[in-house]
């Protein structure tokens, strides 16, 4: 007769890092609270900062769901500099890309100009009431 021993690895040791309920609330209670923050400062006139506090609350939200969410706080430090670095690199080329648009403003708008198209002419409908 053989010996079977079926063996079911369902304790703390087959998942890499549970995250404590308390914990993952916190966040929760944190992102949405970041979300109403969000709405409250958007019916604000803040002027030039409207852009600068929106982006500010969205990294800190993305923070939380990447430290949080995404497990990067227990990660090894090679996996968060990878993450990390190709953040940086998206930022740089994004930033590049929109730093030369406004380099061909001036060509764009004399072509546009040179085109000589004709303009539409709109005529409101005529009703028929008798």
């Amino acid at each position: 007769m053989a010996n079977h021993q079926h063996s079911d690895h369902h304790d703390s040791e087959s998942f890499a890092h549970p995250i404590s309920v308390k914990l993952l609330l916190g966040v929760f209670i944190s992102l949405v609270s970041l979300t109403i923050l969000t709405i409250l400062v958007n019916d604000l006139s803040l002027g030039q900062l409207d852009i600068w506090v929106a982006l500010v609350i969205a990294t800190i939200k993305a923070s939380l769901v990447c430290l949080f969410f995404m497990h990067m706080y227990w990660e090894k430090g090679v996996n968060v500099v990878a993450f990390f670095s190709s953040l940086l690199f998206i930022t740089l080329f994004i930033g590049i890309t929109l730093m030369d648009t406004s380099a061909y403003r001036d060509s764009k708008d004399a072509f546009r100009n040179t085109l000589d198209l004709p303009v539409p002419v709109v005529t409101p409908p005529v009703s028929s009431t008798e």
